[in-house]
């Protein structure tokens, strides 16, 4: 118990040091450049303010959809020990059903970026 507390004493002691001089240490002098909304050194040309694309939102759940896909594969190859052929079954399932979901947003036309 001694060295759990002496552990957690020096790393919280560690970490508010850090902290400190983590503030402490930047140089604060802002100028009106970096204190503009547009630090990229040109005047805004319209609002701030336009909606996105629909189409952003759709290529980043795709993305996501296709992320979590390789979650749900990663434990395969560690289930073959239980029975192979149930295994590389699902694998399949999952696989065809998201390779099908694909080509209906392609063939539906999601996936173009023109109009």
């Amino acid at each position: 118990m001694n060295l759990i507390l002496t552990m957690i004493l020096i790393s919280s002691l560690i970490s508010t040091i850090l902290a400190i001089i983590a503030f402490w240490l930047p140089q604060m002098n802002p100028d009106s450049e970096k204190l503009s909304p547009y630090e990229c050194g040109f005047d805004p040309l319209g609002s701030a303010r336009l909606p996105f694309s629909i189409r952003f939102f759709l290529i980043a759940i795709l993305f996501l959809l296709f992320d979590l896909e390789i979650a749900l594969l990663l434990p395969l190859p560690w289930s073959t020990h239980l029975d192979p052929m149930l295994m590389l079954t699902w694998a399949f399932v999952i696989i065809m059903l998201l390779t099908f979901g694909l080509v209906y947003e392609w063939l539906q036309g999601g996936l173009e970026w023109a109009e």
